[in-house]
């Protein structure tokens, strides 16, 4: 090894000892400055992993859901307001499609032995979404061909519904009243279970009976949200097009009669907000480590008032200017990393409890962690550097006067 690295690597150990000494023997004053950047990259580390765990567990939800699906949203014309059962049939015979998934939703009254619930979220779906989403039911049966068919008064409830109004009872076989009509409840639902996007972002389905049963308690006959779930091997882009050209048909070729929506897209849509916000979020946390920066100034100016004769003297013999600032740099940036890599522990830590009360994964973010340090690193170098540049031009007569 060269003499001059040598020496560097020395200079460079005795340093950092010299900094956490001084830093050691001024607790209070670096505590409150450790504690402003602890704080912003805690703030940095906290919001970007959890917006990015609520964003991975709602791609997860798209998955599930839109996995080769194409959602279609009828606004019908004057003469044709909705889709019925032999438009659907229709639809199911394309070599492109492999099944309709219809959906009905509705908000509705559910009573039991002298209790009741209002605006209990239910949906009416097909058996295909049952035989499509095969963990949809955690016990009991499916809706099947039967129920459709015959508009039965059936129903899957969630484990909410069940702590609600049958405790201590096993739900399967018994009766429940939704909208003052007798329903046998034959499954129950798994956590977590939606059967639409909009289901999704308001929350989990309580109750699930037949579309067709849904149809008839809204005085509908007409379906006009369903789901297309598309053949093995088949493009969207191939499907939507062949679709499109079939309900054309079905309604007339008049303009506007329906939406088709790839489910891609709304996750593409989705993905790009939630990068926005996940990126202001981290914006307005990063404004605390500025003021942590302000705060790490600060003490490194009234550090170097403080040790103006040490800085003299080490002049006097023979210290020259870029080792003195080495010196105030390097206590500056270790007093910066040492609250960046708390603020990191501390991030994770509330990140965590942040998405188990919300209910998302917990995934931790290398990119916020890399971000978080880098900047502390930064803050550290950048504000220290007037003060060690300061220190280093001190003259060294004018210093060893003050001892």
């Amino acid at each position: 090894m060269p003499e001059r690295l040598k020496k560097t690597l020395v200079m460079l150990k005795e340093c950092v000892v010299m900094s956490l000494d001084n830093i050691m023997g001024n607790r209070v004053r670096s505590f409150l400055t450790i504690l402003g950047i602890l704080i912003g990259v805690m703030a940095v580390i906290a919001l970007i992993t959890t917006v990015s765990g609520f964003s991975g567990s709602l791609s997860d939800s798209f998955v599930f859901m839109g996995a080769g699906t194409l959602s279609v949203s009828v606004t019908g014309s004057d003469l044709k307001t909705g889709m019925n059962a032999d438009d659907l049939r229709t639809l199911e015979e394309m070599d492109e499609v492999d099944g309709i998934m219809p959906r009905v939703t509705m908000r509705c009254r559910v009573a039991r032995g002298g209790k009741y619930k209002n605006n209990v979220s239910a949906s009416g779906n097909s058996m295909y979404y049952f035989l499509r989403n095969t963990e949809a039911v955690s016990r009991g049966r499916i809706l099947n061909y039967i129920d459709e068919e015959n508009r039965s008064r059936v129903c899957l409830i969630s484990s909410a519904l069940v702590d609600e109004f049958f405790y201590g009872v096993d739900p399967i076989g018994e009766t429940i009243y939704l909208n003052a009509l007798t329903f046998q409840v034959v499954g129950l639902l798994s956590a977590n279970t939606t059967a639409s996007v909009a289901d999704m972002m308001s929350g989990s389905v309580d109750i699930m009976i037949p579309y067709t049963t849904a149809l008839k308690l809204n005085n509908e006959s007409l379906v006009t949200n369903f789901t297309v779930a598309l053949a093995d091997g088949t493009a969207s882009e191939t499907a939507s097009s062949a679709l499109e050209e079939k309900m054309d048909a079905l309604f007339s070729y008049e303009e506007d009669c329906f939406t088709i929506t790839k489910m891609s897209s709304i996750e593409d849509t989705m993905n790009s907000i939630l990068s926005m916000v996940s990126t202001l979020l981290a914006g307005i946390a990063s404004i605390a480590l500025l003021v942590g920066g302000i705060g790490i100034m600060n003490m490194m100016l009234t550090t170097v008032t403080e040790r103006t004769m040490e800085i003299g003297l080490k002049k006097a013999l023979g210290a020259i200017p870029w080792q003195i600032q080495i010196q105030f740099l390097m206590e500056s940036f270790l007093l910066s990393m040492i609250g960046g890599l708390l603020g990191v522990v501390l991030g994770l830590g509330l990140s965590l409890a942040l998405s188990r009360v919300m209910g998302t994964a917990f995934r931790i973010s290398y990119g916020a962690i890399a971000l978080g340090v880098g900047f502390s690193a930064a803050v550290g170098i950048l504000f220290g550097w007037a003060p060690a540049r300061k220190a280093s031009r001190l003259n060294p007569i004018d210093a060893l006067r003050s001892m």
